[in-house]
């Protein structure tokens, strides 16, 4: 027999009854009745049941072993009786008798409860997270994440996509995020920066003339932690494809998508990833990211206001603002409409007007100025009926978004009206090229800068910079993006257009872009990609409000791993040697 065991824990059944087995494990739970002992033995597999009688010679060091101990087991399969069966467990109808006990590693007293859904505080989980993963869910999220990878990359490679790797250690790109920085030894004074996205290499794969790459690429970005969002690193499905537009982009990667979620998630799942203009869904959704779960959309009533009797908003549209409505279902009353004033204004706004529908009349301040006709125009144009209220935000047109995107999100979730048991996907496409920064008016980029204009040249050359649509387009899923991608610039010419109106001359591309502007050069194939995040899509599928709890060894949300006690300080001889010096912080005053 085997040292160790001879079947997991999870394997043992009644046609095992009889057999000489050997198990080998973690001391689960241990329940001792007096002249029985019971454990529960635990290794990745699953449970088995196992006792020890008070006239075995095992007993006292069963009974004195801690939980947690790694032990092995040497005993008979025996069937449990009709009234102790488990059938919660593949092993509930057996049980072990132990003839023999060693302890292979004795468990000190245990900082966290293992066999318990109990919340321990982040701070002990992650300080001891190799004893958090031996905890059932957190075990089972690492599981479900490594088996939707391996699901990924088979269905990337029957679409004949083909896994590269591309390098750690490369050049600092501005891509939006602060880099990680990584000294040069041989080199003093230079530095090499880890990817925040293999994005300049797969785009050079394809200017090497393969044809479809993909790759679950390590990305590091030196950001703020959010729920959805893991400081320092991510991992994302990153692919790219020569000769392609953006539908096929779209219809290489929905089917993965798809699929994914199908298979490792009862939910209802969208058969149809509908598309939706940057533009639009800003309107009615009041962000780029929208959950069409929640069923009712924004819309704009200025033009209701403008010149009327209410004449707070009036004069501010005379200044430039708009108008958007909420529709609040099930919100018709004063208390509701008095709770999201003052929720509006702990968003930092002055408060959000309302009209209260009921009757077959409009109530509130805002419907006695407005009068009985143009409070019906709004509860026509919101669907609003008997029982709803409609809720008003007033402000410049990106205020105006997002303060009622945030309140149609919080109206969905306190009226019970999102459907959590489905997964609807929508494109967002269409985004604009270039932005204004609204304090200094500056032009810059407002997406990926590699992306290919909508017409081209052309429309650099002759179109407001401002109404240039770009190839880009965002993967959303129940108002989590899951993924940013476009159709590529892979024309010199246009390149340096697109950087010179962003305000970025040309040896400034040449300097931070020398590789792909150079091979640009040499003939490079029209491609476009995308890059779908691996870790938020485990998150929205394994249903946790956390992105940590589906990262193997998750830093907190200080970006600091409490396990390894990093980031750490090194020795100066260290330092030395990467020619950096040590720069005393000034003391903060008391």
């Amino acid at each position: 027999m085997h040292a160790y065991r001879s079947h997991n824990c999870a394997a043992l059944t009644e046609s095992d009854v009889g057999q000489h087995v050997r198990l080998s494990g973690w001391i689960h739970r241990k329940r001792d009745h007096g002249q029985l002992v019971f454990i529960d033995l635990r290794d990745h597999y699953g449970l088995t049941q196992c006792v020890v009688d008070s006239s075995d010679a095992s007993f006292a060091l069963v009974e004195a072993t801690r939980l947690e101990s790694v032990v092995t087991i040497t005993g008979t399969v025996l069937r449990r009786s009709d009234d102790t069966i488990n059938n919660s467990l593949p092993t509930g109808h057996i049980e072990v008798r132990i003839e023999e006990f060693a302890v292979q590693s004795a468990a000190d007293t245990l900082p966290l409860q293992v066999n318990s859904d109990e919340d321990s505080g982040e701070e002990t989980r992650l300080r001891y997270r190799y004893l958090d993963l031996r905890r059932n869910r957190p075990h089972n999220n690492i599981m479900l994440r490594a088996q939707i990878i391996q699901s990924i990359r088979n269905r990337m490679v029957a679409q004949n996509f083909t896994e590269f790797q591309t390098p750690i250690l490369t050049a600092s790109s501005p891509e939006g995020a602060r880099d990680f920085l990584v000294p040069a030894r041989l080199h003093p004074g230079k530095f090499y920066a880890l990817p925040q996205a293999p994005q300049q290499f797969k785009q050079l794969i394809m200017v090497s003339g393969f044809d479809r790459y993909f790759q679950i690429a390590a990305c590091f970005r030196d950001e703020d932690s959010r729920a959805d969002r893991s400081p320092g690193e991510f991992y994302q499905l990153d692919l790219e494809m020569s000769f392609v537009e953006q539908a096929d982009v779209f219809a290489a990667v929905e089917p993965v998508i798809r699929g994914v979620f199908e298979e490792f998630s009862d939910k209802q799942i969208d058969q149809e990833f509908v598309q939706i203009p940057y533009a639009d869904s800003m309107l009615k959704y009041g962000n780029d990211k929208p959950d069409l779960r929640i069923p009712f959309e924004i819309c704009d009533v200025t033009d209701i206001f403008r010149g009327s009797d209410f004449a707070i908003f009036a004069k501010n549209i005379e200044k430039g603002a708009v108008v958007r409505a909420v529709p609040g279902p099930k919100c018709g009353s004063r208390a509701i409409a008095d709770r999201m004033n003052s929720w509006a204004q702990e968003q930092g706004a002055p408060g959000m007007g309302y009209i209260i529908y009921g009757d077959g009349e409009a109530r509130g301040p805002v419907a006695k100025a407005l009068g009985p006709e143009k409070a019906e125009a709004i509860r026509v144009a919101a669907g609003a009926a008997d029982g709803d209220a409609v809720f008003f935000a007033c402000a410049t047109a990106d205020e105006a978004a997002s303060l009622a995107g945030r309140a149609r999100v919080k109206i969905g979730q306190d009226q019970n009206l999102i459907d959590t048991n489905q997964f609807r996907f929508a494109w967002i496409v269409d985004f604009p090229m270039f932005e204004a920064d609204p304090v200094t008016g500056k032009i810059d980029f407002s997406h990926n800068p590699f992306s290919m204009p909508q017409g081209g040249m052309k429309a650099l050359l002759e179109q407001d910079p401002l109404t240039i649509k770009a190839w880009q387009y965002d993967l959303v899923c129940n108002g989590v993006e899951l993924s940013s991608g476009a159709i590529r610039n892979h024309l010199p010419e246009v390149m340096y257009k697109a950087f010179e109106i962003a305000g970025y001359p040309h040896q400034i591309v040449d300097e931070k872009f020398p590789a792909m502007i150079n091979a640009f050069r040499f003939g490079a194939p029209p491609h476009g990609g995308i890059a779908p995040g691996i870790d938020r899509m485990v998150m929205l599928i394994a249903d946790e409000p956390n992105i940590r709890e589906v990262i193997l060894f998750p830093m907190n949300g200080k970006a600091e791993d409490l396990m390894m006690a990093a980031p750490s300080e090194v020795e100066d001889s260290a330092l030395a040697e990467l020619h950096i010096r040590r720069v005393p912080q000034p003391k903060k005053a008391e």
